[in-house]
C-alpha cells in the first residue's frame, strides 16, 4: 500500500513535447482506486488556464487520499502539482506534496529546458537548500507527462507505436517506453467506450511485480482520457478505474 497514489501516477504516462489544445479549462477527472477487492481510494485531477512568468500555462494539480478501512489503518493524502507551458507542453514548475502512512515527503521543482538543468528544493528538509541538478532535453515531470498523452492526435499514438521518455520522479530521473498494443471495448459505470491499450516498461523489482506488469487504456478519441489501469505489484495489484468527469472538451462516445 506504501506510495500507493505515487504508482497511479506513473501509470499516466506522457509521450514527447507538444501544444496543449484539447484540454478544457476547469476539467476534472476522477478515478477510483482498488487495491485487490478493497476500495481503497480515490484520485482526482483538475486544471485550469493560467500563466506562469508572464507565460500561458495549464496549472494541473492532482490529489490522492484512501478512504473508508483502508484509511483507517493507512492514511494517504498525496499533492501534486504542475505548470506546463501550453506552447511547448513541457512542465516549468512541478511540486510533490506526499503523506503516506509514516512516509513524508516534500519536493519543488523548476525547469531550465533551454540548459537542461533543474532547481530541486526539499522543502521538508530546509537545512537542504536547493541544489541545480543536471536534466536531459524534453524531460516531463509525474503529472505533466499525462496530459502530454492526452495531446497527442489519433494518428499519434496508432497501434505499434513506440516512445521512449524520461520522467523526473522525487530527486531522480527514470527512463520509460511505451507501447501502444491495440484498442478495446471497455464496460463502465457509463457505458462502453473504445480504448487505445498502453503497456508502459518499468523498472521491476523496486515496485512493479515484473517489467511490463502494467496496463493502462485511455480513451479512443481527442480527449485520451483514462479509462483503466491496472498494475501488478511486488505485493498484491493495483485497479484504477474512470468514476467522474466534468468539462472534457470533446463528447465522451460512451455506448449502453
Amino acid at each position: 500500500m506504501k506510495k500507493m497514489l505515487t504508482i497511479i501516477a506513473l501509470l499516466l504516462f506522457c509521450l514527447g513535447p507538444a501544444q496543449i489544445d484539447n484540454i478544457a479549462d476547469g476539467e476534472s477527472l476522477t478515478l477510483r482506486i482498488h487495491y485487490g477487492i478493497l476500495n481503497a481510494g480515490t484520485a482526482n485531477l483538475t486544471t485550469k488556464k493560467t500563466t506562469y512568468r508572464g507565460v500561458p500555462h495549464l496549472y494541473a494539480k492532482g490529489v490522492g487520499q484512501t478512504t473508508g478501512a483502508v484509511k483507517a489503518f493507512f492514511k494517504v493524502e498525496d499533492l501534486y502539482e504542475s505548470f506546463i507551458n501550453m506552447e511547448t507542453g513541457l512542465p516549468s514548475f512541478y511540486v510533490r506534496n506526499v503523506r503516506e502512512g509514516g512516509y513524508r515527503q516534500h519536493f519543488e521543482t523548476v525547469f531550465n529546458h533551454d540548459n537542461n538543468t533543474l532547481i530541486l528544493t526539499d522543502k521538508k528538509n530546509p537545512a537542504n537548500g536547493s541544489r541545480e541538478i543536471k536534466s536531459v532535453k524534453g524531460v516531463q515531470d509525474m503529472l505533466s507527462c499525462f496530459y502530454y498523452l492526452r495531446s497527442k492526435s489519433p494518428g499519434e499514438l496508432k497501434t505499434g507505436t513506440v516512445i521512449n521518455m524520461n520522467v523526473w520522479i522525487d530527486d531522480e530521473m527514470f527512463p520509460f517506453q511505451l507501447k501502444v498494443v491495440g484498442t478495446e471495448n471497455l464496460k463502465t459505470k457509463f457505458g462502453t467506450i473504445n480504448c487505445l491499450k498502453i503497456i508502459p516498461s518499468v523498472k521491476s523489482g523496486r515496485v512493479f511485480k515484473e517489467k511490463e506488469g502494467v496496463t493502462m487504456w485511455v480513451s479512443n478519441d481527442a480527449n485520451h482520457i483514462p479509462i483503466l489501469l491496472k498494475a501488478e505489484l511486488a505485493v498484491g495489484s493495483l485497479k484504477a478505474s474512470i468514476d467522474g468527469y466534468k468539462n472534457v472538451k470533446y463528447p465522451l462516445n460512451f455506448t449502453k
